[in-house]
């Protein structure tokens, strides 16, 4: 269907307004003859001019009035110093109303005759332009300031959006030849999320292979799954594949302090796209608006949000009809979502987009690494294995940070060496080499962070070191990296190894300085935090086994707890047994290999940093080999190759950024693993 072109129309600007005062100055200043007038009767004006002090006068003729110039002598006498000055060149006047032109014309010519006046008469028409500019002039730049005001408000003028328009939506329109230009090939990764939407595109442009079959769209579909992973990406590569219209907008678009306003945005964007359909409505971040009705009964019975969210229920599937309008929407929070929006008929599928793994960060490295110039030994496998747990928006940050660092060290290409302090910059913050450490300090910490690439190293399931600083960087004062396996289960046994890994760096203070510092601050949070996890969540207790208090719904339990008190001391004992077990195993393995801590620790004190090598050529080669290892190994014995970059134009995986890594200001170890369980929030426990 074709669409009409839109009609031009004159966008009034404020400046006008300060044109129409600038020439209404104008015109005074150009009318005012400088000079000063004084209305009298008929009879004074006759006995002035008797009196010889008229030098000239004009009679207006139309107006059946006359003006008298008066000499500058006889104007001093009548008008007051501070209104006329004699010598300053300013004319002074005297206005009066006569009979008519025709008699003060005879007047004139008796008093000529007999000498009294010799002066010269003028008879012209006057004008009335100035006694209307000074009479109506206010009044119509008054008329005209409201004129303009009321089109502003209500939003005619082409401007922002006005009080009469605030019920209005705010979705952008985009369509395939607008600036948006991604396509599902420049999405690396998501291959089951690209299916299902790539399925809805097609829909779209081939209707009638379903529909031939009783099929029928889907009416929604949400994209869910943590930050950075890639959501809006998705959308925008709807946007860019779909020959249908793209509307976009934020769920916090339909929020205002005016009452009923989100409710008719949603009405309005509706409306639109029923004009358009078939047609695509995306809203991202609907957690805004959709979240659970009846969450906060005491903030009042008209609940604005509450009211937009049903108004977007009946429009996405009430009693009217809304065919050809498919929704997609994203979150990160979709436990939170009201039942009623999530069911089917609204939202018909849920996508989740999850963060990636292996295979697919390195084809995410592949898409972002097309337009910056890298070194041949640069192995793009091994940067995806450094990076467990990234999400693409990461990535990206990487792959840029990785550039940002050759180009300050001005270096042709970027490196292997680059892209590992991009990794580094990443989660560890930047070096502070400036920072004032003491030899005591210095040394305490050297041994903190060997206790952990102690135990790590002879652990089964610990993961595998990569790297260990004792040059502060962001709020730690040492920092240890390591390369977590790809696990998608965790055993009981990984978890004990991972909290006994972790308490090395308190066990080897006590065993080797002979008393202990803040420095284990952070690495005693992760393990009080994964040991009740073991006990509330998981069921791993001996004592409490197969129990499980995590509430998986999101309700939560507020401000109760689903145990009673005498549970709530077990949960405490145990959680206490299980992290001095695992203690009491560090200082065990410390003990046994003393010797090689001390030569660690003795290496990171001289040069501050060590490698998996330095660890290997102390403890020789651990026994163990990854899953991960594992996982290559059997790829390339098979032929397998990993997946290369789609073609595309490079955008970027996602716009989220890089949450900050949570750091003390003391020594203590930032490991960064996917592998990590979830651990929601830890349930009021009594004694803490």
């Amino acid at each position: 269907m074709e669409q009409k072109p839109k009609k031009r129309t004159i966008k009034f600007s404020m400046y006008w307004m300060y044109a129409i005062i600038g020439i209404f100055l104008a015109g005074l200043f150009y009318l005012d003859d400088n000079s000063i007038t004084k209305e009298v009767s008929y009879s004074d004006f006759e006995k002035r001019v008797l009196d010889g002090g008229v030098e000239r006068i004009v009679v207006f003729t139309n107006k059946n009035q006359a003006e008298a110039y008066l000499a500058d002598s006889v104007a001093s006498t009548i008008f007051h110093r501070s209104q006329f000055t004699q010598g300053s060149g300013q004319e002074a006047k005297l206005l009066t109303d006569i009979p008519s032109a025709d008699k003060l014309q005879d007047k004139i010519e008796q008093w000529k005759a007999e000498g009294v006046f010799n002066g010269d008469v003028k008879f012209e028409k006057g004008s009335d332009f100035s006694a209307l500019l000074w009479s109506f002039g206010p009044i119509i730049l008054i008329i005209a300031f409201w004129i303009f005001a009321f089109r502003r408000m209500s939003n005619k003028d082409g401007g922002g959006g006005g009080v009469f328009s605030v019920g209005k939506s705010k979705a952008k329109i985009f369509d395939k030849d607008g600036p948006i230009q991604v396509t599902f090939k420049d999405v690396a990764g998501l291959s089951e999320a690209k299916t299902e939407i790539e399925e809805i595109v097609e829909f779209l442009k081939n209707p009638q292979r379903y529909t031939d079959l009783g099929g029928k769209i889907p009416k929604g579909a949400l994209l869910v799954g943590p930050p950075g992973t890639g959501k809006t990406l998705l959308a925008k590569a709807v946007a860019g594949e779909a020959n249908v219209p793209f509307f976009s907008m934020s769920g916090s678009d339909f929020v205002e302090m005016f009452v009923g306003v989100g409710a008719s945005r949603v009405r309005d964007l509706f409306r639109q796209a029923k004009e358009k359909a078939p047609c695509i409505v995306f809203i991202d971040e609907i957690d805004a608006v959709g979240r659970a009705r009846g969450r906060n009964p005491n903030m009042g019975a008209n609940d604005e949000r509450e009211n937009t969210l049903n108004q977007l229920l009946t429009e996405m599937d009430g009693f009217g009809s809304n065919s050809g309008v498919i929704i997609l929407a994203a979150t990160n929070r979709a436990d939170i979502l009201d039942k009623a929006l999530m069911r089917a008929g609204r939202f018909d599928r849920q996508i989740y987009v999850d963060l990636p793994d292996l295979n697919d960060r390195v084809a995410i490295f592949n898409v972002h690494l097309r337009n910056i110039k890298t070194d041949e030994s640069l192995d793009v496998e091994t940067l995806a294995r450094q990076t467990p747990g990234f999400s693409g928006a990461d990535i990206a940050n990487v792959c840029n940070e990785a550039a940002l660092i050759a180009a300050r060290g001005n270096k042709k290409a970027v490196t292997k060496e680059d892209f590992n302090n991009a990794v580094d910059r990443i989660i560890g913050g930047l070096e502070k080499r400036s920072k004032i450490t003491t030899d005591e300090e210095k040394h305490a910490i050297a041994v903190h962070e060997a206790g952990h690439a102690t135990i790590s190293w002879h652990l089964r399931y610990a993961s595998p070191l990569i790297k260990v600083t004792i040059v502060p960087r962001g709020k730690a004062l040492g920092a240890a990296w390591y390369l977590p396996e790809e696990r998608q289960i965790t055993p009981s046994q990984a978890l004990l190894d991972e909290m006994c890994a972790t308490l090395g760096g308190r066990a080897a203070e006590e065993l080797f300085l002979g008393r202990i510092s803040t420095g284990a601050a952070n690495d005693l949070e992760r393990v009080t935090k994964l040991a009740y996890a073991m006990v509330v969540y998981y069921g791993m207790s001996d004592r409490l086994p197969n129990l499980s208090y995590y509430d998986s719904t999101g309700q939560e339990y507020g401000f109760s707890k689903p145990y009673s008190e005498e549970r709530a001391k077990d949960i405490d004992a145990e959680v206490s047994r299980i992290i001095n077990e695992q203690y009491e195993r560090a200082k065990k393995i410390l003990t046994e290999h003393a010797e090689g801590h001390k030569q660690l620790a003795e290496v990171l004190i001289a040069r501050e940093v060590i490698f998996t090598e330095d660890v290997e050529h102390i403890f020789g080669k651990r026994p163990w080999v990854s899953r991960t290892d594992e996982i290559f190994a059997s790829r390339k014995e098979q032929g397998k190759q990993l997946p290369e970059a789609p073609a595309g134009n490079g955008e970027a995986e996602s716009e989220a950024g890089v949450e900050d890594v949570d750091a003390v200001d003391v020594a203590s170890d930032v490991k960064q693993s996917d592998e990590k369980p979830n651990i929601p929030p830890v349930p009021p426990v009594a004694g803490k």
